[in-house]
C-alpha cells in the first residue's frame, strides 16, 4: 500500500494502458475522510498483494480526478487492465473494499 500521495499524477492514457489489477485512490492528505479510510484500505489491500495501488492527490485543476468524475474524497476506482470494474466513495468498512479488490484481483 502506498502511504504517500504521488508527487505527480499520471495521465489518463497511462492509467488506461496499465495491465492487471489497479486501485486508484483519489484524495488529499489534509482530508479527514481520507485519513479515516487509510486503515480500512490497508487492511483490505493486505489480502491482495498483487494489486497496484496508486494514490493521487486530487483537487482543483487536477485533470485525472476530473476525467474519472471524482466529486468526493476518498474515491477508490478499481481497474482491471485499464477498465473500471468498481468504485467506492467514502468507504466506511474494509469489507466493501475487500469485495471490490476481489473483483479485480480474480483471474479473468
Amino acid at each position: 500500500m502506498n502511504t504517500r500521495y504521488a508527487d505527480s499524477e499520471p495521465s489518463r492514457a497511462e492509467i488506461d494502458a496499465m495491465t492487471g489489477p489497479i486501485l486508484v485512490e483519489f484524495g488529499a492528505p489534509w482530508c479527514g475522510h481520507c485519513q479515516a479510510a487509510q486503515a480500512l484500505i490497508a487492511a483490505a489491500l493486505s489480502a491482495h498483494p498483487v494489486v497496484c495501488h496508486i494514490k493521487i492527490e486530487d483537487g482543483r485543476g487536477r485533470r485525472l480526478g476530473r476525467s474519472f468524475g471524482v466529486k468526493l474524497w476518498p474515491t477508490l476506482v478499481f481497474l482491471r487492465d485499464g477498465q473500471e470494474v468498481a468504485r467506492l466513495v467514502r468507504p466506511d468498512d474494509a469489507g466493501s473494499i475487500g469485495h471490490a479488490l476481489a473483483r479485480i484481483d480474480a483471474v479473468p
